[in-house]
């Protein structure tokens, strides 16, 4: 596809449901029973970090979507409307993996007005593709709908963060090269991860080398899910010197602490061997409690590698500040 070419379509609209992530779920009984550490460093990382701290690195933070009730009066200010959520939203993350974005197809004139509540900030929106185009049917015959996916999100502009692409995950390596084709067929001047989870792709060393070795290839991140019962997903190959995570936490569960001191170590590593961009999603079975296991992330992570990245503010502190 080389550059996205916009054709004018009228907008398509699907309803939108805000689920929270299942996948990987395990009972609470069994969590201290799983060993949680993180896959040794990849070899293959060697040939995407040039090995030199990186100076400037970037640092993205975010939930799945900012449209939570339980955060009012957390972190959103008492009686706040859903309106105004996004707007409370940016004052404590800089991005938002958006899913909202994988149940509809939006128009321009919706893009504009959640890129407008992001104004003079360095916020980035992380829109997961439309499930009309991954997880209906094949991916092939797909050039009409995926256009219409994109020629909303560009609407985001500068605001406009990565792309991720997920299938199924009944969706396994018997189908790599209708995967491989439809990858080939995106825009080049526009970043995309790709998420897999068919157990495939990780248990067999040939499949997953050839996968990271074709995403290298075509400059689109591997996706890397951290999930209780799915570790094989926590593969921690890098195709691209950029990053993106989705850590699934089970509600301030011990676990979840000691999980996250992991991520940082692995982070700050990263970083020193050149890591250019990371995103980070902070998922919940219940998303209550993502920003208190956000503000324990951001303040060691800070501490260990002198970044000064922004951190959910509790309206009980926003008000000592008055």
């Amino acid at each position: 596809m080389g550059r996205l070419v916009l054709c004018v379509f009228k907008p398509i609209s699907f309803v939108c449901k805000h689920i929270a992530m299942e996948f990987g779920r395990v009972p609470e009984s069994e969590l201290n029973t799983i060993d949680f550490s993180l896959p040794a460093e990849p070899v293959f990382n060697q040939q995407v970090l040039k090995g030199k701290p990186q100076k400037h690195p970037k640092v993205y933070l975010g939930c799945a979507k900012w449209g939570r009730t339980e955060w009012i009066g957390k972190i959103y200010p008492p009686k706040t409307k859903e309106k105004d959520f996004l707007e409370h939203y940016v004052k404590h993350y800089n991005s938002i993996e958006l899913n909202a974005t994988h149940y509809k197809v939006y128009g321009a004139t919706g893009i504009e007005k959640w890129a407008e509540k992001a104004a003079g900030k360095d916020f980035k929106f992380c829109p997961k593709m439309y499930q009309g185009v991954t997880h209906r049917g094949n991916l092939k015959g797909k050039d009409f709908i995926t256009t219409e996916f994109l020629r909303g999100i560009i609407a985001f502009k500068e605001h406009l963060g990565p792309v991720f692409v997920q299938v199924s995950d009944t969706f396994s390596p018997k189908r790599k090269e209708e995967l491989f084709d439809f990858l080939k067929s995106l825009p080049t001047d526009m970043q995309f991860f790709m998420e897999v989870r068919h157990p495939d792709w990780f248990t067999k060393p040939d499949i997953s080398e050839e996968l990271f070795t074709r995403l290298k290839e075509m400059n689109i991140g591997a996706v890397i899910t951290d999930t209780s019962g799915r570790r094989d997903c926590a593969h921690m190959h890098l195709t691209v010197p950029k990053t993106f995570i989705r850590y699934v936490g089970n509600s301030l569960h011990p676990t979840d602490y000691t999980r996250v001191d992991a991520w940082i170590d692995r982070m700050k590593y990263w970083i020193e061997q050149g890591m250019e961009e990371i995103y980070f999603f902070m998922h919940m079975h219940d998303e209550a409690f993502s920003p208190e296991l956000t503000v324990y992330m951001v303040d060691k992570l800070n501490a260990i590698s002198g970044l000064n990245l922004q951190k959910p503010v509790f309206v009980q502190q926003q008000q000592s500040l008055f």
